[in-house]
C-alpha cells in the first residue's frame, strides 16, 4: 500500500507495461478505478502518488516463467456506492442503515450545507458514469492539489452551456488525489436560488460566491473553487471556445492573499463541446429570469433529445500552484499586485489550454 494515501492504488503491473508508460514520461500505475495514471512518472516508473512498498513474497524454486506483479489489498468494490466484496447481503444493509439515517435525520452537515455523507454515497456515484465512460476523463497534475490539511484556492476555466465542468473537477479531485478531497465551489447567486439545483448544490459542497464564504473555507483547509469567468464563460459562443473571458476584478486573489493560501490553476478541454451554443434567445431568457436562453448545434432542433451533451474526450490539467503566503495578508489590499496576479493566473490558464489543444488528437477520441 502507498504511503501517499488510498484515493488511488497499483492493481497489478507487469515488467512490459512499466518500461512502456516509463518511456511516455507517465506513471505506470493504475488508479483504483483500473484507468491508467496520468500523472508524471520519476526514476522508478511511478508518480510520487503511486511508488509503492516492496511486496515480500515467497522464494520460488524454478526458473523465473514471467514478469513479477505488484499488488496491494485494495478492494476495489469497496469504492462503490454501499458495496464491498462481502456481497449483495452486506450491501443491501447498508442501502437500509443509510436510508435510516437520512429519514431519522442522523446526518452531520457543516455551517455551509456540505453533506458529505450524500456527496459520497449518491451524488459523486451518479457523477462518476460521465467522468469514466462518457467524457473518459484524463485527469493530470492531480499531485499539485495540497494534501489533507492544507487549503488551496482552485481557479479554472469555465464553458459547456451547463456547468458540467465544475462537476467533473469535483470528481477528478476526489477519485484521483490521494486524500479523495472535496472541491467546496462558490456558486453564483442563481444556482442557489433555482429549485432542486440550488439545495443540492449545498448539499455536495457549493457556496455563495462570496469572499467572507470564500475566507472561511481557506482558514478551515479547504480546497475551494472559483470559475471567475461566471456566466460569460459558460454561456459564450462556440465560435469563442477556450478563449477566456475576463476574469472580473480578481476578487479571488485578494481572498487567496489575505489567507495566505495557494492558487492552483485548472484547465478544462472538452467541455466546450458537449453542447455547443450558437446564439442566444434574450427574450425568454428574460422571460425566465436567464443570463443567456441557448440555441445549440441539437437544441431545440432535436427536442429534449438535443439537450444530451455530446460525448467529447475531456482532459483536466491541474497546473502549478502559485503561492501567496509570501505576500503577507495586507497584500490583498494591494490593487496593483492584485491585478498583477489576477493577469498572471488568467495567462497561465489561457497558455495550458492552447498547449492542450495542440497535442490533442481529436474532440471526441
Amino acid at each position: 500500500m502507498s504511503e501517499h494515501g488510498t484515493s488511488a492504488r497499483v492493481i497489478a503491473l507487469d515488467d512490459h507495461r512499466a518500461g512502456r508508460d516509463h518511456r511516455r514520461g507517465r506513471c505506470a500505475a493504475l488508479t483504483a478505478y483500473g484507468r491508467a495514471c496520468r500523472n508524471h512518472a520519476g526514476p522508478s516508473c511511478y508518480c510520487r502518488v503511486h511508488e509503492p512498498e516492496p511486496v515480500e513474497t515467497a522464494p520460488r524454486s524454478g526458473p523465473r516463467r514471467g514478469p513479477e506483479r505488484v499488488e496491494v489489498a485494495a478492494d476495489r468494490w469497496s469504492l462503490l456506492p454501499f458495496g464491498d466484496a462481502a456481497g449483495a447481503d452486506d450491501a443491501l444493509a447498508k442501502a437500509l442503515e443509510f436510508i435510516r439515517r437520512r429519514a431519522t435525520g442522523a446526518y452531520d452537515v457543516d455551517v455551509f450545507g456540505f453533506d458529505r455523507e450524500l456527496t459520497e454515497q449518491v451524488c459523486l456515484p451518479l457523477a462518476r458514469p460521465l467522468y469514466y465512460h462518457w467524457w473518459r476523463v484524463a485527469t493530470v497534475g492531480i499531485e499539485n492539489v495540497p494534501r489533507q490539511g492544507h487549503g488551496a484556492l482552485v481557479v479554472s476555466n469555465h464553458a459547456g452551456t451547463l456547468p458540467f465542468d465544475a462537476i467533473m473537477t469535483q470528481v477528478a479531485l476526489h477519485d484521483e488525489h490521494p486524500d479523495n478531497r472535496h472541491l467546496r465551489g462558490l456558486a453564483a447567486d442563481l444556482a442557489l436560488r433555482l429549485p432542486v439545483v440550488g439545495p443540492l448544490t449545498r448539499k455536495t459542497g457549493g457556496t455563495l460566491a462570496h469572499d467572507a464564504d470564500a475566507e472561511a473555507l481557506l482558514r478551515r483547509d479547504e480546497v475551494v473553487g472559483v470559475w471567475p469567468e461566471g456566466f460569460k464563460g459558460v454561456g459564450k459562443r462556440f465560435w469563442d471556445r477556450y478563449k477566456l473571458q475576463r476574469f472580473g476584478r480578481g476578487g479571488f486573489v485578494q481572498v487567496a492573499l489575505r489567507t495566505g493560501r495557494p492558487i492552483v490553476p485548472v484547465a478544462v478541454i472538452g467541455s466546450e463541446e458537449i453542447l455547443p451554443m450558437i446564439g442566444n434567445v434574450a427574450v425568454l431568457a428574460r422571460l425566465f429570469g436567464l443570463p443567456y436562453f441557448p440555441v445549440t448545434w441539437t437544441f431545440p432542433w432535436l427536442g429534449p433529445l438535443g439537450m444530451v451533451p455530446l460525448p467529447s474526450k475531456w482532459l483536466i490539467e491541474f497546473g502549478e500552484p502559485i503561492d501567496t503566503a509570501a505576500f503577507g495578508p495586507e497584500a490583498g489590499d494591494d490593487p496593483g499586485l492584485v491585478f498583477e496576479l489576477t493577469d498572471r493566473v488568467r495567462d497561465t490558464i489561457q497558455q495550458m489550454l492552447h498547449r492542450n489543444l495542440m497535442g490533442r488528437r481529436s474532440v471526441f477520441f
